[in-house]
């Protein structure tokens, strides 16, 4: 992608845009590029400093996952979003490793890590944004926790599809039982039955197309 295409798109992202030189805007987007991720691809393993991510379309989902090969969705990102944690050189202080996947055809701009790192070293404003997105992600990350720890699975799993309806402005969810479960860090066969017993009391219908909403509100009653 062309610079000055670049300029454009970052003077629309991020708010320091206009405060920093033109040496620094040049050198962001000197080293940034349009990169286009397969479903299913793997994009980061936690070990590297794979840049600063910002997804154009598509969904990417962050985890971590234990010795023994069990993971936890942290978040997903979505058009607009911005990935922090894939830039561990730009924030030193994140030592824990995040791993990050395409969970759809997805379409991403990446600016190098290094050089981000080297820019934001000069521009207290750069490190400042840098933080404030991190940290703002960690509050999902906190949310996250508190349903695994204090939440029982109805609940759980009422406020997942209530969620995703109102992120995709639809009462369909088109999800399979095995990417709610790994999305709410649960076992498949355990959303499934939970499903049945929501459509038995007429709130979900439940087919291949996926997860139709039919009582909003008894299913938001559960979230309480």
């Amino acid at each position: 992608m062309k610079q000055i295409d670049m300029q454009s798109v970052y003077q629309e992202i991020f708010p320091f845009w206009n405060e920093i030189s033109d040496a620094d805007r040049e050198c962001i987007c000197q080293n940034s590029h349009a990169v286009s991720f397969s479903k299913g691809e793997h994009i980061h393993d936690g070990n590297e400093c794979s840049g600063v991510i910002f997804v154009r379309s598509g969904s990417l989902r962050l985890y971590m996952m234990s010795d023994d090969g069990k993971d936890i969705t942290l978040y997903r990102l979505h058009e607009g979003d911005m990935c922090m944690l894939s830039a561990s050189c730009v924030l030193e202080a994140i030592t824990f490793e995040v791993l990050v996947d395409a969970e759809e055809d997805s379409e991403c701009y990446v600016i190098g890590g290094p050089a981000f790192a080297a820019v934001s070293e000069q521009n207290p404003r750069i490190r400042i944004f840098a933080l404030e997105t991190a940290v703002s992600r960690f509050s999902d990350v906190m949310w996250v926790m508190q349903q695994i720890l204090f939440m029982s699975m109805d609940q759980r799993l009422a406020i997942f599809l209530c969620d995703e309806s109102a992120r995709t402005g639809s009462d369909t969810i088109t999800l399979t039982h095995g990417q709610i479960a790994r999305y709410m860090g649960s076992a498949r066969e355990v959303v499934s039955r939970m499903l049945k017993y929501f459509a038995n009391e007429g709130m979900v219908e439940v087919s291949r197309g996926g997860i139709k909403i039919l009582d909003k509100k008894r299913l938001r009653q559960l979230t309480r």
